[in-house]
C-alpha cells in the first residue's frame, strides 16, 4: 500500500458547545489542582444541573471530588427541591443546607416587607463558606444574564467578608486562572460564564440531562403582577384586584417561589425550549425575575455583599 492509499482519518469538527464543555471542564479541573475545600452551589436550578454534570465528566470514572451546598430560603418550588434530593441520593453525593428559614427563627436575619428571601441569602451563604472552611465555591452565574454578572471573571477573588471588590481582580489571559488568597479570603468560581441560557439549553438537549418538570410547559394557577406571571401558592398570593387564571406556562429560571416569574409557553422538550430561547429578546433574569428589578443595580449591590 503505497501512501496515496492509506485512509484518511476522519476528524470530526469542534462546535462551540465543545469548547464551551471543554474550557468548563479544565475549570472544575484547575480548581481541583489548586484549592483544598471546593463547593458546588447546587439548588436543582438548570444552570446548577448543567454546572455538576460538567463535573461528573470532568473527574469520571472517579465521582465528583467536592460536596454541594444549597442556600434554601424556604420559598422554593416543591419540584426543585424534590429532584435536588433524588440527585443528590442518586449520586451519593454530600449536601450542605444553609437555611433562611433559621436565621429568621433565631433573630439574625427579618422578613422583607416584600415577602421576597432571595436577597436574605448572603448571610447563610458567607456563614455556611465560613463554618466549612470552603475556599473555592462553584456558582452557575453567566455573563449573558445581566450586567452585574457580564464584567465578573470566572475566578472571582472575595475578601475575608466575603465581598467582592473590583480593584482586587486578576486579569485571566490566555485562559490561566490565578487562585491565590489570603487566609479567610475565598474564590468564587463561574465554569459557565461564558456559556448563553441558548447554550445551556442545547448542551441540555444534546446530553439529554434530565432537569425538574417545572422547567416546560405545564398547566398553573398564576397571576399577573409587573408583567410577570407569578404561581399561587403558599408564599406567592394574588393582591387585590389581580385575577388568578389556569395557563400552560414553564419557567425559565427558578428561585424563591415569591419573585420568581413564569412565561407562557408550550414547549415541552429541550428542543422546543431551545427554538423558543432563540426568539427571546429578553435574557431570563429580565424577564421573570422581579428582585433584580428593585434597581439597577440591584444586582451589583448584592454581588459586593458577597450574595453570588
Amino acid at each position: 500500500m503505497t501512501a496515496v492509499d492509506l485512509p484518511q482519518a476522519t476528524i470530526a469538527p469542534v462546535t462551540e458547545l465543545d469548547a464551551l464543555e471543554s474550557e468548563s471542564i479544565h475549570v472544575f479541573r484547575e480548581v481541583a489542582a489548586e484549592f483544598e475545600r471546593p463547593v458546588i452551589l447546587f439548588s436543582g436550578g438548570k444552570d446548577s444541573i448543567v454546572m455538576l454534570h460538567l463535573a461528573r465528566k470532568a473527574f469520571a470514572p472517579a465521582g465528583v471530588p467536592f460536596s454541594l451546598l444549597h442556600v434554601d430560603t424556604g420559598h422554593n418550588f416543591s419540584e426543585v427541591l424534590d429532584y435536588r434530593d433524588a440527585t443528590v441520593d442518586a449520586l451519593g453525593l454530600r449536601l450542605e443546607v444553609a437555611r433562611v428559614e433559621d436565621y429568621l427563627a433565631d433573630g439574625r436575619l427579618r422578613e422583607r416587607s416584600d415577602g421576597t428571601r432571595n436577597p436574605l441569602q448572603t448571610i447563610p451563604l458567607l456563614d455556611a463558606i465560613n463554618a466549612h472552611r470552603f475556599d473555592a465555591v462553584f456558582g452557575g452565574g453567566r455573563r449573558d444574564e445581566e450586567r452585574a454578572r457580564a464584567k465578573e471573571r470566572i475566578f472571582s477573588l472575595r475578601d475575608e467578608f466575603g465581598q467582592w471588590d473590583p480593584r482586587n481582580q486578576r486579569p485571566e489571559l490566555w485562559s490561566l486562572y490565578n487562585g491565590k488568597h489570603k487566609p479567610g479570603e475565598h474564590v468564587r468560581v463561574f465554569p459557565l460564564s461564558n456559556w448563553t441560557e441558548l447554550d445551556v439549553w442545547s448542551y441540555i438537549a444534546r446530553e439529554g440531562i434530565a432537569l425538574p418538570s417545572i422547567y416546560y410547559a405545564h398547566e398553573r394557577d398564576v397571576f399577573e403582577r409587573d408583567g410577570m406571571l407569578l404561581a399561587v401558592g403558599p408564599y406567592s398570593q394574588p393582591r387585590e384586584g389581580e385575577q388568578v387564571t389556569r395557563r400552560v406556562v414553564r419557567y425559565r429560571t427558578v428561585g424563591d417561589m415569591s419573585c420568581t416569574g413564569a412565561v407562557a409557553s408550550t414547549a415541552s422538550s429541550p428542543a422546543e425550549v431551545v427554538v423558543e430561547v432563540a426568539a427571546s429578546e429578553l435574557t431570563e433574569r429580565g424577564a421573570t425575575r422581579a428582585d433584580d428589578r428593585v434597581s439597577e443595580a440591584a444586582m451589583e449591590d448584592r454581588k459586593r455583599e458577597g450574595y453570588f
